[in-house]
């Protein structure tokens, strides 16, 4: 099983109204190998046109959905979550080839996006309101809880089964219909996910994909349509603030999900053998192009050259290569662009001063790869301590203090995830208090978890995806008031 063989001809087409078809003028798009670059296929590539009746499609199947019992939603899902775990390998496989990510890591992602499925689908069962007398008496208060409608849903190519499954779960629960645009880089394994959730039941025009390569105008002709209620999007800062400010017209809902600047602290009293474990996972998870990846080393100055020593020969013993191959740790970034960018943060921070432990530069030939790096003596002001690195690369800096090093953590426009290593009980609960990040992993480096909210403040976004807060999203509240007699 290569992967392709998960997808049939008519599931690289789109999904609109429970109908594959071909795109409006039959216009199609490539979608490539990271590993070297070549093409691995074509998907249809949707208009604007095409999108319309796709939220036409979503608006056809709204009324309905939301009638449908929660029990049965919820059965969907959990048949979904069946489906998904018995082909893991073939799903792990596809995401591999078309973002580059290894088999492993990607089998992973399926197993955690897996499980916003099966939490979902005991959700659906828990939508509940409220009665209550009125304080004054004389009337009964009534609340109940209404799927927000049709949405639109706009998945990163950094996850792409992961971050469709905790927007699609949720909405599925709650009876929203959706209209959903994959990244380009990556839109195959969403189709295969489409076609497996169509297979476990889910209603012709409740989910409908749009693979395009005109983003920008899908999104906002469907944002200027009243009919949309809701937009979920994760991906960058940037594109978050265009897309809060389209909606501004039609007041929808929004979820945002975006950048990160993640600290990952480690004080003096930290057991060192953990805090490198923890690194691991926080940098290089997903090749380090995760918005929760540690960006920004702050380490005690009494403890940074150890720590720096014991990162170093870890990252520099992971093995770089194709995805798919046997003994790799860490595969190729997504595009050319993705490495330009990384070479030119460490390369700014060398010229400034920094010490190049392990790693350092791009290597010659084919595909689009960065070997593991991991920076000393960082100079404060550096871009590769203000600029989402979205690569392999570990920059440290040090500090004296717990309030420098809280300072330093806070002094970002993002607030996503935050990471610290302390054996101190009382520092981590003040470390709870004065980190300004939607999430703090203690002696954690993973902090990802379907049962728990995710999401950031600041520049990061709002809203919540996972955990009883996740439904919330879609999810608006009616109130009825009632005379006592």
């Amino acid at each position: 099983m290569t992967g392709l063989d998960l997808l049939a001809d008519r599931h690289r087409l789109l999904l609109v109204g429970g109908t594959w078809r071909e795109a409006d003028g039959d216009r199609r798009f490539d979608v490539l190998d990271p590993a070297d670059g070549s093409v691995l296929t074509e998907v249809a590539d949707g208009s604007v046109a095409d999108a319309v009746e796709a939220l036409d499609a979503a608006v056809a199947a709204q009324a309905d959905w939301a009638r449908t019992a929660p029990r049965e939603r919820g059965e969907i899902l959990r048949r979904a979550f069946d489906l998904l775990a018995a082909r893991a390998d073939d799903f792990a496989h596809l995401m591999s080839l078309e973002m580059g990510k290894t088999v492993a890591e990607a089998k992973g992602e399926v197993g955690y996006g897996n499980e916003f499925f099966r939490w979902f689908s005991e959700e659906a069962v828990r939508i509940h309101g409220r009665w209550m007398q009125a304080p004054a008496g004389g009337s009964r208060l009534l609340t109940v809880k209404k799927p927000v409608g049709p949405c639109l849903f706009i998945t990163p190519w950094n996850f792409p089964l992961a971050m469709g499954t905790r927007k699609i779960g949720p909405a599925v629960a709650a009876g929203c219909t959706m209209v959903v645009k994959p990244a380009a880089q990556t839109p195959l394994t969403m189709l295969a996910l489409a076609a497996l959730l169509e297979e476990a039941g889910l209603p012709p025009g409740v989910l409908n994909v749009v693979p395009t390569t005109q983003a920008g105008a899908v999104s906002e002709a469907l944002q200027a349509d009243g009919r949309l209620r809701k937009v979920s999007f994760t991906g960058s800062t940037g594109v978050g603030k265009v897309l809060v400010r389209q909606s501004a017209d039609r007041l929808q809902r929004m979820s945002m999900e975006l950048g990160g600047n993640a600290p990952f602290l480690v004080f003096e009293d930290a057991d060192i053998d953990a805090a490198v474990d923890g690194a691991m996972i926080a940098k290089m998870r997903n090749m380090g192009e995760a918005c929760t990846a540690a960006n920004r080393f702050l380490v005690h100055s009494s403890v940074a050259a150890e720590f720096a020593e014991r990162l170093g020969a870890r990252m520099g013993a992971l093995t770089v290569g194709r995805g798919q191959d046997e003994g790799v740790d860490v595969g190729p970034l997504i595009d050319e662009k993705a490495v330009d960018s990384v070479d030119r943060l460490v390369s700014e921070a060398v010229r400034d001063g920094a010490t190049v432990v392990t790693g350092g530069s791009a290597p010659e030939g084919p595909g689009y790869f960065y070997p593991p790096t991991v920076l000393l003596d960082v100079p404060e002001g550096a871009a590769i301590t203000a600029e989402e690195i979205f690569g392999p690369v570990a920059p440290i800096t040090t500090f004296e203090t717990e309030e420098e090093a809280v300072a330093k953590a806070n002094d970002t426009e993002y607030g996503l995830a935050s990471y610290a290593y302390t054996r101190d009980l009382a520092r981590t609960i003040r470390l709870a208090e004065s980190l300004d990040f939607g999430m703090i992993g203690i002696n954690s480096g993973l902090i990802s978890n379907p049962a728990a909210p995710f999401g950031g403040v600041k520049a990061s976004g709002f809203g919540r995806e996972g955990g009883f807060e996740g439904i919330e999203e879609y999810l608006e509240t009616t109130y009825v008031a009632l005379p006592a007699g």
